[in-house]
């Protein structure tokens, strides 16, 4: 279908109405083929040939086929479903290399109401993606970009979230991320370690206090409520705040009043609230060491981050952005070996763990290759018991928590194709993808 046609079928002012769109806009037929691209659109994807008439997943992603037969979701087929608008997170190719991109579909429809084609616009996403940046999350794979769809969706409000995940996974990366897409990004985002709050710092610390208020209060000091004027407070392992001092927190988060230690004068607070926390806050309630109130009044919009070992896809990316920060001045490389070893490693410190396994690396390995002899035992030893079959522990687990372990470690260091890896399985192509697209794995 020429341009022409195109704007004849939607309306004459469709490629006007799609340069008005800041973001790449295309509009899509039912086979999804390009119709008419806005000015973003193809500088994004312009390669010299023209856009009309190829298929959005072959320009955006390189593929043969539609994206729902080549392990991604596809908006598109969402809104055929549905008759709605649908979002999700893409990988897409473009000349600045990899970009994990926030997709959007709205049905176009004619007088009838039969949806004729679909406006698809493309939203690139803030401090996240595939390629290593400073202060950056880093990823692609199926886990990391179900959490990064819920921090899309939520950043741009007030609303309170609470981030779940074990130590080490980048609670503290995930809510400057948060903070950095949200209408408070210009005022400051301020971190409270609640682990080191104790009954006299608490009131002090949160609230500030008046010059002589107590002994060795020889100047008055504002607290980090009111630092976090106009921004984001952030609570990080609030899981560890005293039950007698979660009574004091769940006042200031009802009323948002407060008043410094020494002052009968109240203070209006004004922040948006992040909260994260690695234990089981509802294991907590039921043993009545955190107070049920407090915790739907912080659980909102909880937000799960996966542990490494459920992204092991991630791994060569996150390597290649933690060796830049551990040895910038070198240009190291991680030998095939060494990447089988951690891939079979179960990483109780995930991220923060790994950085210190490279660190340590780095520093043992005199050329440019890390090795597996420059890794710590245990990482060594965990490739040895899967390559034997072998394992220590006597921990009896549900066969779809082991099913899942190997299908995660199987697509996380093979290079076989879907339709190969289904065979060598012994199972069909299309179980191979409804399994993985269950575990969110690409």
């Amino acid at each position: 279908m020429t341009e022409t046609r195109a704007r004849d079928q939607v309306g004459p002012d469709a490629p006007a109405l799609l340069e008005t769109f800041t973001s790449p806009a295309a509009l899509l037929d039912l086979g999804y083929a390009i119709q008419i691209a806005n000015r973003a659109y193809r500088d994004l994807y312009g390669d010299g040939r023209p856009l009309q008439q190829r298929h959005c997943y072959e320009v955006s992603h390189g593929f043969e086929v539609p994206c729902d037969q080549a392990g991604e979701s596809c908006p598109i087929n969402g809104s055929l479903e549905t008759g709605d608008p649908q979002r999700t997170l893409h990988v897409h190719h473009t000349p600045h290399g990899e970009e994990l991109v926030d997709v959007e579909t709205r049905p176009v429809r004619d007088a009838a109401g039969r949806i004729t084609s679909f406006l698809e616009i493309h939203r690139p996403t803030r401090g996240a993606g595939p390629r290593s940046k400073s202060n950056r999350l880093v990823g692609r794979s199926g886990a990391f970009r179900h959490m990064l769809e819920l921090l899309q969706r939520v950043a741009p409000s007030d609303t309170t979230v609470l981030l779940l995940g074990e130590s080490g996974t980048g609670k503290d990366l995930v809510a400057q991320a948060i903070h950095k897409a949200s209408g408070r990004a210009a005022r400051p985002l301020v971190p409270v370690e609640c682990s080191g709050l104790t009954e006299t710092l608490f009131e002090s610390e949160l609230f500030g206090h008046q010059k002589g208020a107590f002994t060795g209060a020889i100047a008055s000091k504002i607290g980090l409520v009111e630092a976090a004027e106009g921004g984001t407070l952030f609570l990080d392992e609030i899981g560890d705040v005293p039950l007698g001092l979660q009574v004091k927190l769940l006042r200031l988060l009802e009323t948002r009043m407060y008043r410094r230690v020494g002052s009968v004068e109240p203070q209006h607070a004004d922040f948006r609230l992040i909260c994260a926390t690695n234990q089981d806050l509802k294991v907590m309630l039921s043993e009545g060491t955190f107070r049920q109130d407090l915790y739907y009044r912080i659980s909102t919009f909880p937000i799960p981050l996966p542990p490494l070992r459920e992204r092991l896809e991630d791994l060569p990316l996150l390597i290649d952005r933690l060796l830049q920060h551990v040895q910038p001045h070198r240009k190291l490389t991680f030998s095939d070996p060494a990447l089988s070893c951690l891939k079979a490693y179960w990483f109780p410190g995930n991220i923060r763990e790994l950085q210190n396994i490279l660190e340590r690396a780095a520093l043992l390995s005199d050329g440019d290759s890390i090795l597996p002899e420059h890794l710590p035992s245990e990482v060594v030893e965990a490739r040895g018991r899967e390559v034997d079959g072998s394992d220590d522990s006597e921990e009896v687990l549900p066969l779809h928590v082991i099913e899942e372990r190997y299908l995660r470690r199987v697509l996380a260091c093979t290079s076989d194709d879907r339709a190969n890896l289904a065979r060598k399985l012994g199972i069909s192509e299309r179980t191979l993808y409804r399994k993985t697209r269950a575990l969110r794995i690409r």
